[in-house]
């Protein structure tokens, strides 16, 4: 098959592309290097520079493709609150460009990557796709309005169209921004190297970490699955683990004590957060391959060599 993947140069966007061309498809990815890197890419990968708002570019890139994979957004949350005009520019701007160059060339499917991030604070766990989102975020705005778009434009267009909603996805090679980044490469990083994990509140809150293979797998999955034409698939592991308890993974498997430092007066957002996966068993197949613990230690053995 023929792949075009947005944001492709990211975290999972690499991963995704990387793991298409070793099965033998041909993959275009489009990024614009904000976040991502090329030289995660696989030699066998095309790599196009460039703005997923820009239709012309979208038009050139679709030629012949089978399938779109729609990765490209702005994804920091904290960012999102600062700068909320740019993260509804692209993550949704961006997806409904997407969705109309779709439209242009005749593409049938995409499979865009959301987020857990929109369900925010729900009064039962763990969430299910039926349940109301509650955004906290621009962030989280913007990936529930782009379900939207995807699902109405698809409607209206036959476009088919399906929604993983990624919940916190960690593994190898993960990016570590200097300011807001991610909990499981910055608190692994504090303890190799012998600095202090800050745990915003009093660490009881909870979220689900699912490894980078196990989302890659899901996503490969949603390219040809049957019966998921305007679904929303939940895509985590099921388990819940509190940062605590994902300090004391840490010390298990970096043989050492953590030192912690509490900040309380800090909001470590909603208390509690893990998906109900069974939608994706049911339709997916999914099963997710890998714990927190074994995920962990293929970080280290990456950072280690």
């Amino acid at each position: 098959m023929r792949f075009l993947v947005t944001g492709g140069a990211g975290f999972l966007g690499s991963a995704l592309a990387n793991r298409l061309v070793k099965d033998g498809h041909h993959v275009t990815v489009l990024d614009d290097l904000s976040n991502g890197k090329r030289e995660q890419l696989e030699t066998a990968v095309t790599f196009h520079q460039g703005d997923v708002d820009s239709i012309p570019l979208l038009w050139s890139l679709l030629q012949d493709v089978d399938c779109v994979y729609h990765l490209a957004a702005r994804v920091s949350v904290a960012q999102s609150i600062l700068h909320p005009r740019d993260y509804s520019r692209v993550n949704v701007g961006g997806t409904v460009s997407l969705m109309e160059a779709m439209r242009d060339t005749g593409i049938r499917r995409v499979v865009f990557t959301s987020s857990g991030a929109i369900y925010g604070q729900q009064p039962e766990q763990p969430v299910h796709e039926e349940d109301t989102p509650q955004p906290d975020s621009p962030y989280a705005v913007s990936k529930w309005a782009a379900e939207q778009y995807i699902h109405t434009i698809g409607r209206l267009w036959d476009i088919e169209t399906v929604a993983l909603r990624i919940f916190n996805a960690y593994g190898p090679r993960q990016s570590l921004p200097v300011s807001h980044a991610p909990v499981v490469p910055r608190f692994l990083q504090q303890a190799l190297t012998g600095g202090s994990l800050v745990i915003f509140g009093d660490g009881s809150q909870s979220r689900d970490f699912i490894y980078v293979d196990d989302v890659v797998a899901a996503l490969v999955t949603a390219a040809t699955a049957k019966g998921i034409n305007r679904q929303v698939i939940n895509i985590g592991s099921g388990v819940e683990t509190s940062v605590t308890g994902l300090v004391d993974a840490i010390e298990r498997v970096n043989g050492r004590s953590a030192k912690c430092i509490y900040n309380r007066e800090k909001n470590g957002g909603v208390p509690r957060l893990v998906a109900d996966i069974s939608r994706a068993q049911a339709l997916l197949g999914f099963r997710p391959q890998t714990d927190l613990i074994t995920g962990l230690q293929h970080i280290l053995e990456h950072l280690v060599g």
